[in-house]
């Protein structure tokens, strides 16, 4: 599909999940990027571990670097472009701290100044090893660091200080590629939460959104393969969009995925055929990337356990039907693309973040919408009596729910 959003896959290693840094095996990483890119997906995105690649403040190891290096020549053999998040930070319910953050050495992760210049530096670090390579994406600073926030207490100003000045530090190392930054979704749905909507939808090349059915217990409120559910993902583009101030800027659904039992394995094919067909629609979508490639072994043990079967593949590298869903809804919609919808309609939200959520008024009157054949745009009631904003985003009527 030729100018059409892109589809990709949230790479976890089959063997060693993320702890394959510390087992790097690209023999392995390439018999599992085979098996992606044979679904029909185009890129895979994928995560430094910030313990291994930044042991002490004052070193990146080189040796990490070229692994990384090696992955994206690996993915690329194997016809995949490949996106990076630098800073982790928080991974399937795990947070990973170095020593020198911990214990007697105990520092903030967004306001030392010590911390977020040694941050900047593996950023800088991780950009400058990958900016030549032709298959490379871009930057995104970490998983969801929002995870972080309640054992490193911080609020809208710090966070907005600590996104501007690691971004930059991207864009100091590699200027070419679009650099972005992400957040789980209390950052859109819950007031007073320091990560906000605004600098989600302005700061970095893309808005990032993660819409997954168990925030506020969407689908199991709803039911898995409700209209709620399945259109999630196709509503927080459209709600993302009501933050951001250029009007043209492309909304990246980074992480979309069936978690059981909130999604029962049985439905998992049929959700993302709905889910991906839906999302598609949204004018401004730069690409979709499923969550994940591959289930967790079982020999690692404590994860919660709807993070052990979110993958395409199981840990044998075998295809799971949620696969073949995933890679013939693809294929389908590269053949006959949707007509990206105009939204000539908007609902606009008022009362802050909490409306917006799941469950929430503002929610079900969206969701009431689009049921019945209408799937509107959102705008903020600041920017409802704003005529060049409306008519820069194609609206010509405003609904009040």
């Amino acid at each position: 599909m030729t100018g059409g959003p892109r589809f990709g896959a949230n790479y976890t290693p089959s063997e060693h999940w993320w702890h394959t840094w510390l087992d790097f095996d690209p023999d392995s990483v390439r018999r599992d990027l085979e098996g992606v890119a044979a679904l029909g997906l185009d890129h895979v995105r994928v995560f430094c571990v910030w313990p291994v690649f930044q042991p002490n403040r004052g070193v990146v190891r080189p040796r990490a670097l070229a692994q990384l290096v090696e992955l994206a020549r690996v993915a690329a053999g194997c016809g995949l472009d490949v996106a990076v998040d630098g800073l982790q930070g928080h991974l399937s319910s795990f947070d990973f701290h170095p020593s020198w953050t911990q214990t007697w050495h105990h520092r903030d992760f967004f306001t030392d100044r010590a911390v977020v210049e040694a941050q900047a530096a593996l950023l800088r670090a991780v950009a400058g090893a990958l900016r030549d390579e032709p298959n490379f994406l871009g930057l995104t600073l970490g998983n969801e660091p929002n995870n972080l926030v309640p054992h490193h207490p911080c609020g809208p100003t710090q966070v907005e200080a600590w996104l501007d000045r690691l971004l930059a530090a991207c864009a100091d190392a590699d200027p070419d590629h679009p650099h972005c930054h992400c957040a789980h979704d209390a950052a859109w749905y819950d007031d007073g939460h320091p990560f906000t909507p605004r600098a989600c939808a302005t700061k970095g090349a893309m808005t990032v959104v993660h819409p997954w059915v168990f925030s506020h217990d969407c689908a199991r409120r709803y039911g898995a393969l409700s209209f709620e559910a399945t259109h999630l993902a196709e509503y927080a583009v459209e709600l993302s969009q009501a933050y951001a101030a250029d009007p043209a800027r492309m909304v990246w659904v980074q992480e979309l995925g069936a978690p059981a039992p909130h999604i029962p394995a049985a439905l998992a094919p049929e959700f993302a055929r709905r889910a991906l067909s839906a999302v598609v629609t949204c004018p401004r979508v730069w690409g979709v990337t499923w969550w994940c490639s591959h289930d967790i072994d079982r020999r690692f043990l404590d994860y919660p356990e709807l993070e052990y079967g979110l993958g395409l593949f199981r840990s044998d590298r075998s295809r799971k039907p949620l696969a073949e869903a995933v890679a013939t809804t693809v294929a389908g919609l590269r053949r006959d693309p949707p007509a990206r919808r105009r939204r000539p309609v908007a609902l606009v939200l008022s009362g802050g973040r909490a409306p917006s959520a799941p469950g929430g008024d503002f929610f079900e009157s969206w969701m009431r919408l689009a049921a019945e054949g209408a799937p509107a745009a959102v705008v903020l009631d600041e920017r409802a009596d704003d005529y060049a904003h409306l008519t820069a985003r194609g609206i010509t009527q405003l609904i009040r729910p």
